[in-house]
């Protein structure tokens, strides 16, 4: 069973490769450079991180030069409609909210999201418990429409970026910082004077909010790169590739089920 799935997929990526060849010698993806273990800025202004390498070891896939362009997560979709780019590698959950406006590769990695809060600190999370709780989160996120949706009372604090905020809870001047679970671990917890921090509440993968994993976003239009590009996620799984990758940022597996 397992020869013909490879066979599958193999095929299909040689059916996606011819495709996109005669579309695109070049893909050029958008990459935050803030999400630590997914991507981040060097000080010379490289960008490295587990999308950073994904995004590289697919364009080796499809046999295409690799353009990686740095854009804030603000702007990232409508630069994405606005051609600065041609697909979204950047940790974004797959939602229906954001699939009406782009298309989706399937899910290439899977998190749950958790908030991170000063040791000691109690906070009950029920609609009372958090109203007036300051609550940081990444503006125009899941986090944060996770939070806008069911909690009216919280007092909900956007950042352009979890640097930002993390800042902030060190400062006191908020309680919390939801987000996913490998990007609070890489940014703050993992980093020295961490260990004053620790996860409180609950672990949450609701679909609703949080979709079904990170996918690659691509114009709508643009299906054969949508196609190229989830045949080559699958032909890395399959030649191990993927996993490769994948244990230089994580101690689990982030694929999930």
């Amino acid at each position: 069973m397992k020869k013909w799935i490879i066979a599958a997929v193999m095929m299909a990526t040689l059916g996606a490769t011819s495709a996109i060849a005669k579309e695109w010698k070049v893909v050029r993806f958008g990459i935050e450079g803030a999400y630590p273990p997914f991507s981040w800025t060097e000080p010379n202004g490289d960008l490295k991180g587990f999308d950073v390498d994904m995004a590289n070891a697919l364009c080796e896939e499809m046999k295409v030069k690799c353009v990686l362009v740095a854009q804030d997560w603000d702007g990232i979709i409508p630069s994405l409609l606005a051609r600065k780019y041609d697909a979204i590698i950047a940790a974004m959950s797959i939602t229906e909210e954001r699939k009406q406006r782009v298309d989706f590769t399937g899910k290439y990695a899977l998190i749950p999201n958790k908030f991170v809060a000063k040791q000691g600190t109690e906070i009950t999370f029920t609609e009372e418990g958090l109203a007036g709780v300051k609550i940081g989160v990444q503006r125009a996120t899941t986090h944060d429409k996770y939070l806008t949706d069911n909690f009216k009372s919280v007092n909900i604090v956007r950042y352009g970026t979890f640097d930002e905020a993390y800042l902030d809870l060190k400062a006191g001047r908020i309680a919390a910082v939801l987000g996913d679970a490998s990007a609070l671990e890489e940014g703050l917890l993992n980093k020295p004077g961490g260990d004053s921090y620790t996860f409180v509440g609950p672990s949450l993968t609701d679909p609703q909010w949080f979709g079904d994993g990170f996918g690659i976003a691509v114009r709508k239009q643009d299906k054969s790169l949508t196609a190229a590009l989830d045949a080559a996620i699958l032909s890395l799984r399959e030649q191990g590739i993927y996993q490769e990758i994948a244990a230089k940022y994580f101690n689990y597996d982030v694929y999930g089920e």
